[in-house]
Order: structure tokens, then C-alpha cells, then sequence
């Protein structure tokens, strides 16, 4: 008898184990592929070792900038994704001797819930059954593969998803990405980097989703000036070989090619096949009464005693960090420890070259905005780049929000996830000593400005 059965190992469930492992419970996680999750083997980290490879380019291309001559800088493609490899192999060996110093069990198979009686619940997986006091859900989600006529017909040839790209041999020519999101925009980046030719086409007026929209804009408006095609408020109507065709506000019909189409257009929770309905676990539903992810509160209980969910698998907040620190309050609630899930400083942050980073509102009383050139740090580094750094303040000049475009604005971004979980005002940051230089000055020079502009 388990105290905790955990069903996926991605950044909620091996997060969750280690927790509630070292706390002394006995604990068994179940993980049919690999420890780690979409984020370490699909999604961030092997995305971002791509991305720090584009970024060396960048930089040797345009090491002239900076007094430094590199002559004849070159790409080799299949280096750089054995590097992403040998990365994520490494990591992937680092959660599984965690797990190990936890003392959590891992089994290494897909695991189903059979049902739930007066001792507990009973998971089958590999054909094995497993009673637990205590379940937690972190099974995580997958990538969203709209039925547009054509596009199913070419996944896993001409068409790809996040997974499927990753394991590329070759470099395409030309790269068609279906969405402007997050996901899609780090590919466009990577791949505009390296020399191939990138379109992206967008059903929403705007690139990035909800993120700022001036900031949003400006990046656009840089990777354009790179040679990104955008093609916004486009509706893509179908697939056809290599061609993405799509409808623009007009009403015009037109075609884009690409050696390779990227379809990225999000991401759903995985709830199927779980076994969930054997325990009567309550979904939560979109406005059109569909099923988007476990239902849960704000302590990642669900309506099922004793069941938690955490992570991708609740529809909510598809983040990385978003989902350990959900794993986190859920096996804070089981030990009996007060916590409570809390989103209003989430971060989010595109790995682009400039970055993106943004946490919480990006309306309010006040809109305090200032250019990274005032950091002298950032203008040290950064001989070709543009950024700016927005503070969004309320009425009683507490900090909401905080919005920035610019290198190295994801190292930067949990001083305003502090500011804002601490319900700072801007005249105590005004107090703070950062160091100098550093571009993280910004914060403090945005907060001292005068310029007001006003709420997007």
C-alpha cells in the first residue's frame, strides 16, 4: 500500500514525488515514456538548447558589432540537435537519481485507475495492481492538431508537430508555422537563425496570444526585418502536399510552401484513457461545454477525496513552472502544510532573440514604460538590439504587472514575480538595491520614470 500514487513524470509529477518523498511518504510514479515529461524531452529544455545554438550564430555573424572578427561561421545541423540529445539525456538521468534519493518508485508504463474502496485506489499498470491512500493526477497534455482538411493526412511527413520537428536529420529550406503562439514563434526563431526561409500564419490579429501587445508588435516588427513572412487574422483552410492554404481578412485565397509545416496552434490536457471515469472524477468545460481538464481548486483537490490533479492535465495554466508549483501545494495539502495556488504572477516567457518576458496584468492605473537602452548593461551587450520594459501599476501604485522585450529579460522576470506576490508599491522598489551594472537596473529606472503612458 502506497501513500501517494502519481500518474505522469513531467515537471507536477517528478516535482510531486521528490516532495512528498522526502517528506517520508511512500510513493510510486508512474511514467509510460521517458522521466521529465513534454518539457524536458519534447518542449523547453530541448527547445532551448536549439535556441542557444541559433543565438551562438547570431552572435558570430555579427561579431563585427562588437570589434570581434569570426570568419566563415557556419551551421552544422546535425551537431546541434545530437548536442540537444546528449542535453536532455543528461537531465533526464538527472530526475531519475531523484527519484532514486527520494525513495520514490518509478514504473515505467502507461497506468490506468480501476476504481477506489474504503482503503484507497487501485491503479493497474504493466498488469500489475497498485492500492494508494492518495492520487494525484499530472498527466500532463498534447499538442493540439486542428481537423483542417489535408493536415492529419501529412503529420509525421510533411506536416509536424512540436514532438516531430525535434527529431529532424536535415535542415528545411522553407518552414511554414501554423500558429504565432509561444511554441511557434521560438521555432520561427530558431529556424530564421540557421538561414531557412520562415512564414508564419496567425488567426488572431496579433502574434505571442495574450501576451503585451506592444511588445508582441515589436518583435514582430524585428523578426520581419529578419525575413519572417507574417501573415495575421489569417484562417488556415487547409493542407494540401506542401502548401498551407489560408483565407486573409478579405476574403483573399492564398497559398504558402514550405519544405516543412509546423503545425502549432496549442495544446489540450491529456485525460483520456486514464481511467478517470471509474472514479467519477469531475471535468472542467470550456464555454461550449467541452472537457478542457480536471476540475480542481485552489488546493489541486478535485471533487474526489483524496484525488489531486496538477499541471498541463487541468486546462488552466499550461506551464512548466506553473505545474511544479501546482505539485508542490497539492502535496503541501496532503501533508497537512497551508498553502494555496495562486496565478496572478505567473510568468511566461518566449525564448526568441530578443526575449520576452512578462507576470501578471498589462492594464492598470498606470503604465510606467521605459527603453532597456537606459540600462547601461544593455547597451554593453546588446550593440543591435531594441527593448523596453513596461511596469504596470494599480491605484495604490502597487506593481500588477511587469513586461519586457529584450536580452536577458527571462533571468530578469522573478524580481517582478517577487514585487508582485509580495504586493510591492513602487515607491518601496525605489528602495531596492540592485546591482550595477546590470540589466536587471531596468526594473528600478522603469519605476523612477516620469513618463506615464496610458493602459493598453
Amino acid at each position: 500500500m502506497y501513500d501517494l500514487a502519481i500518474l505522469g513524470g513531467g515537471p507536477a509529477g517528478y516535482v510531486a514525488a521528490g516532495r512528498a518523498g522526502a517528506a517520508g511518504l511512500k510513493v510510486v510514479l508512474f511514467e509510460q515514456a521517458e522521466l521529465g515529461g513534454v518539457c524536458l524531452n519534447e518542449g523547453c529544455i530541448p527547445t532551448k538548447t536549439l535556441l542557444y545554438s541559433a543565438k551562438l550564430y547570431d552572435y558570430a555573424k555579427h561579431a563585427d558589432k562588437y570589434g570581434v572578427q569570426v570568419e566563415g561561421a557556419s551551421i552544422d545541423f546535425g551537431a546541434i540537435f545530437k548536442r540537444k540529445e546528449k542535453v536532455v539525456k543528461k537531465l533526464v538521468g538527472g530526475v531519475k537519481v531523484q527519484m532514486r534519493g527520494a525513495g520514490v518508485e518509478v514504473v515505467k508504463a502507461a497506468a490506468v485507475i480501476k476504481g477506489k474502496d474504503a482503503e484507497g485506489f487501485t491503479v493497474e499498470a504493466d498488469g500489475q495492481a497498485f492500492q494508494a491512500a492518495k492520487l494525484l493526477i499530472c498527466t500532463g497534455s498534447e499538442a493540439v492538431v486542428p481537423p483542417i482538411p489535408g493536415l492529419r493526412e501529412g503529420l509525421g511527413t510533411t506536416v509536424v508537430t512540436n514532438r516531430e520537428i525535434l527529431s529532424l536529420t536535415r535542415q528545411p529550406e522553407r518552414l511554414v508555422v501554423i500558429g504565432g503562439g509561444v511554441i511557434g514563434m521560438e521555432f520561427a526563431s530558431f529556424f530564421n537563425s540557421i538561414g531557412t526561409q520562415v512564414t508564419v500564419v496567425e488567426m488572431l490579429p496579433k502574434i505571442l496570444g495574450p501576451m503585451d501587445a506592444e511588445i508582441s508588435a515589436m518583435l514582430q516588427a524585428q523578426y520581419a526585418k529578419k525575413g519572417v513572412e507574417f501573415h495575421l487574422s489569417c484562417k488556415v483552410t487547409a493542407v494540401e502536399g506542401n502548401e498551407v492554404v489560408y483565407e486573409t481578412p478579405e476574403g483573399e485565397v492564398c497559398r504558402a510552401a514550405g519544405d516543412l509545416i509546423l503545425v502549432s496552434v496549442g495544446r489540450r490536457a491529456r485525460i483520456q484513457g486514464l481511467g478517470l471515469e471509474n472514479i467519477g472524477l469531475e471535468m472542467a468545460l470550456n464555454p461550449a461545454g467541452r472537457p478542457v481538464g480536471v476540475k480542481v481548486d485552489e488546493h489541486m483537490c478535485t471533487n474526489v477525496p483524496g484525488v489531486y490533479a496538477a499541471g498541463d492535465v487541468t486546462g488552466f495554466s499550461l506551464l512548466a513552472h506553473t505545474a511544479s508549483r501546482e505539485a508542490e501545494v497539492a502535496v503541501n495539502h496532503i501533508l497537512g502544510k497551508p498553502d494555496t495556488m495562486r496565478y496572478d504572477a505567473i510568468p511566461g516567457v518566449v525564448y526568441t532573440n530578443p526575449e520576452v518576458a512578462g507576470v501578471g496584468a498589462t492594464e492598470g492605473a498606470a503604465v510606467l514604460k521605459l527603453p532597456m537602452a537606459f540600462s547601461g548593461r544593455f547597451v554593453a551587450e546588446n550593440e543591435r538590439g531594441e527593448g523596453v520594459c513596461k511596469v504596470v501599476v494599480d491605484a495604490d501604485g502597487k506593481v500588477k504587472g511587469v513586461h519586457m522585450l529584450g536580452n536577458p529579460s527571462s533571468e530578469l522576470i522573478h524580481g517582478a514575480c517577487i514585487a508582485i506576490e509580495q504586493g510591492m508599491t513602487i515607491e518601496q522598489l525605489k528602495e531596492v538595491v540592485f546591482p550595477h551594472p546590470t540589466v536587471s537596473e531596468i526594473f528600478k529606472e522603469t519605476v523612477f520614470s516620469a513618463a506615464e503612458a496610458p493602459s493598453e
